[in-house]
């Protein structure tokens, strides 16, 4: 092998190798932070008051029953289109 061709080779390899470097990196980097964060909010969950807690469910009740009355409005459209679709035509 050529020197030039030796020297392109390591190129390709040390350019692959900074990659990898990088992207495992800022992959664990990520880990990490997702890991402090949910740490955290665990650790405010059991610091919080019993009011607060009872706030925090209550809130999250009424975003979950907000959510269910989205979900079944949608599911009221499709199946009102679906028996349209489904309904032989009148006066034949």
């Amino acid at each position: 092998m050529s020197a030039a061709g030796a020297t392109k080779t390591r190129r390709f390899v040390l350019t692959g190798a900074v990659a990898a470097i990088t992207a495992t990196g800022t992959w664990y980097g990520a880990g990490l932070k997702t890991q402090q964060e949910r740490n955290h909010e665990k650790e405010v969950i059991r610091e919080a008051s019993v009011s607060e807690k009872l706030q925090q469910m209550e809130t999250r009740r009424d975003q979950l029953a907000r959510r269910r009355d989205e979900l079944q409005a949608k599911i009221d459209q499709v199946a009102s289109k679906s028996e349209s679709r489904n309904t032989p035509p009148r006066g034949r």
